[in-house]
């Protein structure tokens, strides 16, 4: 299963909506994610993959695939350490 994928099997189980309308071009706002879920989210992400998302950071996220890319990034820097 790839990062965006089982980042969207997240995000889906805490704001309570079908995975399949979740896009890279989506932002939270328009799933109706209200800043609880946007907080357990990347709380959630953060434990999963074992990384820390700085709040500068989540800040500067658009949309989902702002969110995917800097996770994937993350994840990335990880395997080469």
């Amino acid at each position: 299963m790839s990062v965006e994928d089982q980042i969207k099997d997240i995000v889906a189980k805490i704001i309570h909506v079908d995975k399949d309308i979740i896009t890279r071009e989506g932002s939270f706002k328009e799933m109706k994610a209200d800043s609880l879920d946007i907080v357990q989210a990347l709380v959630a992400v953060e434990e999963a993959f074992d990384i820390e998302i700085p709040d500068e950071e989540a800040q500067k996220f658009q949309n989902f695939g702002d969110f995917v890319s800097y996770v994937e990034k993350q994840v990335e820097k990880k395997g080469e350490g």
